[in-house]
């Protein structure tokens, strides 16, 4: 058998969640993994497909996954079977905080002489605590560590001299003695253009492997078989609560302008996808934000595609653009996110939305016939009061009245939890933005997400409300909206009076936690919080709303076209062949 050169792995959000009965409510309704953050980066394919393509053999482990689907699974005896040159681990998103680092426990008690390298932007934010770790070896920072692994990986197979690290950049690394070196930040590509976001290696590896379930995007993917295309690294917004924001990206790491991949290559990318995959193609990042052109290229490039497209956009949609899109896509789905329809909250949290565009895009988009309009909206916002999170719901209230109930139109409200991105603007200059931190080092963070409830897990509060009130807001808000939807015949009375419930449920359990928490030590409050157990993983998911509201339809039992994956593979190879004979002078062998 073959030996994995790496082997990524992407860790549950909490490493020991199954033992922990923790009322995680909405933190993750709105997002297609569950509440320990099942879906590994995007990254782990584009990483994997060029690391495949310089020569190395690479694994994804998607481990999260693999402890929810079996309550037996046991982390420790699966490492203790593989021996792979080294171990990478994402920690991109902060809720990660506590996992990742566990999974890097577990790995160097099997594995101490397996180097361990972490990555991702909340790795790369807080890489000069996190290399303190003793069970982490490297950590690559930026939003594009293909080309860095790929020299790092080099040196762990050939075992050079340590001196030889100090060339690879983005490295964060311990010399012998433990000294931490921090290599400059100078691999910033300026395009996209040499990664694959057609995910395609998945494919390749669970053939090679035999193995789905290690490659699973996340848990239910089998059922909604949704995937990503991407555009860009880097942003063009300064939205105050995003950690990949402008000002974001260009402070902590390295990307001073945006980088674009080529439009015909993430249509390329998309069609590709089409061919294996039954499910929607959700295109990040707004194609406006390179200019028209662009996005018009993009659009020749992508016409006349049976698959459907997710397309998000960050300011308002003009009538023209939207037509075109129509005119090129004939199933599309459109996501915007104003998170307030409240002027002043638009204008702190430097969103490019106002309340006309946001209705005129409305209008605009439903007019052009697509299939869905997503609108998201949110509690916590910077200059957000209680009173504006309910009026939000009014809006939305008015806004389905407007449109006759139009059942395209879908509302949804979440709390912006459990943390403030790292490097957003609300996070750097919090005083400014009228936050209050109460997280500010990753290991702080990570104790957090062991809290009883995600009241406790919030790591902030706003001049405006207390944990407390975001909480209470958040649930009257889903409480009404819920409500609205049933009115406009959105949802059916059983499901609206199931969500009712659960609600109800939930803000019953949360003033139970706070009276546990309040009159017990942490010996006692566990022991009470396993008898709320059934309770609480009753209402920990689908608070919001059901889950599957955000789901398209999908016709099909099975997410992957067999036979044109099959294809697919075949013709690869066959490409391959044909290259590697051409190299050698021996094309007369295909003649």
């Amino acid at each position: 058998m073959a030996v994995d050169n790496l082997v990524l792995v992407h860790a549950p959000s909490v490493y020991d969640f199954r033992d922990r009965p923790t009322l995680w409510g909405p933190i993750s309704d709105l997002v297609p993994s569950t509440t320990v953050f099942d879906m590994y980066p995007i990254g782990f394919s584009t990483i994997a497909e060029y690391l495949e393509r310089k020569g190395f053999r690479v694994r994804i482990v998607n481990l999260a996954v693999r402890m929810l689907k079996d309550a037996s699974f046991n982390a420790e005896k699966y490492f203790e079977e593989i021996n792979p040159s080294a171990f990478g681990i994402d920690l991109h998103w902060l809720p990660h905080a506590h996992g990742a680092v566990e999974v890097a426990k577990v790995i160097k008690k099997i594995h101490p002489g397996t180097p361990v390298i972490m990555g991702g932007l909340s790795a790369s934010y807080f890489h000069k605590e996190l290399i303190h770790n003793p069970h982490v070896d490297f950590i690559l920072r930026g939003d594009s560590t293909e080309e860095p692994l790929s020299r790092l990986l080099e040196w762990i197979v050939s075992g050079a001299g340590r001196h030889e690290l100090e060339s690879i950049p983005n490295l964060t690394w311990k010399g012998n003695n433990g000294a931490v070196h921090v290599n400059p930040l100078s691999y910033v590509p300026p395009d996209l253009n040499d990664i694959s976001s057609d995910h395609s290696f998945a494919v390749h590896a669970v053939a090679r492997d035999k193995n789905l379930v290690d490659y699973l995007p996340f848990l239910k993917w089998t059922r909604y078989p949704i995937t990503a295309a991407l555009t860009c690294k880097g942003c063009t917004q300064n939205c105050t609560i995003c950690g990949g924001s402008r000002f974001s990206y260009g402070k902590f790491y390295g990307r001073k302008r945006i980088a674009f991949r080529d439009p015909e290559f993430v249509a390329h990318d998309i069609r590709r996808i089409a061919r294996y995959s039954r499910g929607p193609v959700f295109v990040l990042g707004d194609i406006r934000q390179a200019g028209s052109e662009y996005a018009k290229k993009f659009l020749r490039a992508i016409q006349g595609i049976d698959a459907q497209v997710i397309f998000e956009f960050f300011w308002g949609v003009e009538k023209e653009f939207i037509e075109e899109i129509a005119g090129a896509v004939r199933r599309f789905v459109v996501q915007i996110s104003p998170e307030s329809h409240d002027p002043r909250v638009l204008k702190l949290a430097n969103k490019s939305f106002t309340a006309e565009t946001i209705e005129s895009s409305i209008n605009n988009v439903l007019s052009s016939g697509c299939q869905r309009l997503d609108v998201f909206f949110m509690s916590g916002m910077p200059g957000q009061t209680y009173t504006s999170v309910m009026e939000s719901i009014a809006y939305c209230g008015r806004m389905l009245n407007s449109v006759e109930g139009d059942p395209r139109l879908r509302f949804f409200i979440s709390p912006l939890a459990p943390f403030l991105d790292p490097g957003s603007l609300a996070y750097e200059r919090s005083d400014l933005f009228g936050y209050r931190k109460l997280c500010h080092t990753l290991s702080e963070h990570r104790d957090a997400l062991l809290s009883p409830s995600w009241k406790y897990v919030l790591s902030y509060e706003t001049n405006w409300m207390k944990r407390s009130e975001i909480v209470d807001s958040t649930y009257q808000a889903a409480f009404q909206l819920n409500r609205y939807k049933e009115k406009y015949g959105q949802i059916g009375r059983d499901k609206s009076q199931l969500i009712e419930d659960r609600i109800l449920k939930a803000v019953a359990l949360m003033k139970q936690i706070d009276c546990l928490v309040n009159r017990n030590d942490e010996r006692r409050l566990l022991l009470e919080l396993q008898r709320l157990r059934p309770e609480i993983e009753e209402v920990n998911s689908s608070t919001m709303c059901e889950k599957e509201e955000l789901d398209l339809p999908v016709n099909a039992r099975v997410p992957i076209k067999t036979l044109n994956a099959a294809s697919m593979l075949i013709g690869d190879k066959v490409k391959k062949l044909w290259k590697k004979a051409v190299t050698k002078g021996r094309t007369a062998f295909f003649s």
